[in-house]
């Protein structure tokens, strides 16, 4: 015991210079919305008339994109594989043969097109850009009430990602929940991401994201809503509860975000490497977050490399994915395999079809390739770390507020830690399987902890 005992006098003296280091710190300044425009050109010194028109449309993709599509796939021009690997490299040679022949000739976007389409889709001009969501309502019986719920994706994903949860939670009766638990979803697609028009105006990240999205809620007649969210949705969802707390009525995210620098946590991670149980660390949630220098190799060092790219040359990179159908999938593809769980990167065409189907894939990557978005996207990134949305991770959360922690999650923040920087958090929940991309992978799951969430919060009512 005396080992411990030192190592944790030590921890302690560190921990304490970290803290004091950060005591004397200016705190943030609240969140405010701010007078943004992030059209073309100028600002319009007025705006038209019909500036807040709700449009509803269909995605049609010209049949010459099609068309350019397969000269793309048929000219591919790829490298030699290496012998005995499977994912440990990235994407690997015989499997994207393999995919690109089914892509080119049983792929058939027309029928995914017309999946897309069965749920209403509209588009809005909000800060010079049209907006696209779907908005999904209820069939509803007499005296029933749906509670508005806001989805919100992340990179590389999008909309597409909840279809298969969105009928669990507007038709709940005929997905095992109750009467109570009906859902009216709306889910928009982040701006530059897919089917909405990117920001043509430098400095949007996910502070003028959660703005608009905010602006949309209420353009659509909604004081109060819930919302969820994974990846950037978990961080604009958050960001929204801090804009303008009262309209939220409870907040709900499948990745914890926290202040990583926070000297509290900092402190809370070092004692916990010796006696977890003094910072709140389960049992059970102890082989999730340590050993903490292995597990920050793993998610930092190991998966991580994209992250620094889009972070500081978005557009150098943008050009290849943006002109290769195949590299686009290899680049957005290896994510769905390693992020799902990290162990597929160990298996044979790394366990993606163990989740999803190649349809489901392919319809991932298109929706990006049609769209023409990747680059867009990807600026998210570059955004988000020289403006200020990262100082937002300091700010508590005072929403309702419930997580559900996949175990195959990038990474791992326990609920003792989580409650430093959500004030009301009322529900958490350690997900028995799972990754980082939720509601595409375990649907079922992820809807029933929303509904779960939501009672809790409407019972305190």
């Amino acid at each position: 015991m005396g080992w411990k005992l030192t190592t944790f006098i030590v921890l302690v003296a560190i921990a304490t210079g970290v803290i004091l280091t950060g005591v004397f710190k200016t705190p943030p300044e609240p969140l405010q919305f701010q007078d943004n425009y992030w059209g073309r050109g100028a600002k319009p010194s007025s705006l038209p008339k019909d500036h807040d028109k709700i449009h509803q449309i269909s995605i049609n993709v010209p049949e010459t994109a099609l068309v350019d599509l397969k000269n793309r796939l048929k000219n591919v021009r790829l490298f030699e594989a290496l012998e005995n690997v499977e994912f440990q490299y990235g994407f690997p040679v015989d499997f994207m043969k393999g995919l690109v022949a089914y892509w080119s000739d049983k792929y058939d976007w027309r029928k995914q097109e017309a999946y897309l389409n069965t749920f209403p889709h509209y588009k809005t001009n909000i800060e010079g850009i049209d907006v696209h969501f779907i908005h999904v309502k209820p069939k509803l019986k007499p005296g029933q009430t749906a509670k508005p719920l806001l989805l919100v994706h992340g990179w590389p994903g999008s909309v597409y990602e909840f279809y298969k949860m969105i009928p669990m939670l507007v038709d709940p009766t005929s997905h095992g929940g109750r009467e109570e638990d009906v859902f009216e979803v709306i889910a928009p697609s982040i701006p530059g991401y897919g089917f909405s028009e990117m920001p043509h105006k430098k400095g949007f990240d996910q502070m003028a994201a959660a703005q608009i999205f905010h602006k949309l809620m209420e353009r659509l007649g909604f004081e109060k809503f819930y919302m969820q969210g994974g990846d950037w949705g978990a961080f604009i969802t958050r960001i929204m509860s801090l804009l303008k707390p009262s309209v939220v009525k409870g907040l709900h995210n499948n990745m914890q975000l926290v202040n990583a620098g926070d000297p509290r946590l900092i402190l809370r991670i070092m004692v916990g490497s010796v006696f977890p149980s003094l910072v709140g660390v389960k049992p059970e949630e102890h082989d999730r977050v340590y050993p903490y220098g292995s597990k920050v190799l793993m998610g930092l060092l190991r998966e991580t490399g994209y992250m620094h790219i889009q972070a500081t040359k978005p557009d150098t990179v943008g050009f290849a994915l943006n002109d290769s159908p195949v590299g686009l999938a290899a680049y957005i593809l290896e994510k769905f395999s390693t992020w799902t769980n990290p162990a597929n990167k160990e298996l044979a065409n790394g366990g993606l079809e163990k989740y999803y189907t190649k349809d489901e894939l392919l319809t991932s990557v298109m929706i990006y390739w049609l769209t023409g978005t990747i680059t867009s996207s990807m600026r998210f990134y570059k955004e988000t770390f020289q403006g200020k949305a990262m100082e937002t991770t300091s700010l508590q959360v005072t929403v309702p507020t419930g997580m559900a922690a996949f175990p195959h999650e990038l990474g791992h923040n326990p609920e003792a830690w989580c409650r430093l920087f959500y004030t009301d958090l009322v529900h958490y929940t350690l997900m028995p399987d799972g990754g980082h991309f939720a509601a595409f992978e375990k649907p079922a799951l992820l809807a029933e902890d929303i509904r779960a969430f939501v009672r809790k919060v409407e019972s305190r009512s």
